[in-house]
């Protein structure tokens, strides 16, 4: 069974930037790829970022290419998601979750674990 602890949201201005911790435990990180997830109020989830467990291929939604970057840390087991030039539609809960392949993270078809979230909220 894998945790994942998901930390770094808060508020931000536009412009403005945050990077966002997941550290894992309970299990072995280099099993996994890892994705980036989001929920805005009355929205449902989506992807944001995947990355391959071996950290080599990446996968990112549309809407944050060129601005977000996913990146991992096998010897502390932990997922980053480096987030720049935050705009107020980048506002939602930020989840990361675990899944076999970086194909089925992005495309939400298998994910096997998930964190518990993180707010991020950016003013105009």
């Amino acid at each position: 069974q894998v945790q994942l602890v998901e930390s770094g949201g808060g508020l931000v201005q536009a412009g403005g930037s945050l990077r966002l911790s997941c550290a894992a435990s309970g299990g072995t990180f280099s099993r996994y790829a890892m994705g980036w997830f989001r929920q805005a109020p009355g929205k449902e989830r989506e992807f944001v970022g995947s990355i391959s467990r071996g950290g080599t291929r990446k996968s990112y939604a549309d809407s944050v290419k060129g601005r977000f970057t996913i990146s991992r840390n096998s010897a502390a087991a932990a997922v980053y998601l480096q987030m720049n030039s935050l705009q107020p539609e980048d506002t939602a809960i930020y989840y990361c979750a675990a899944g076999p392949d970086y194909v089925s993270v992005a495309t939400m078809t298998v994910l096997d674990y998930w964190g518990q979230g993180t707010q991020v909220t950016v003013s105009p």
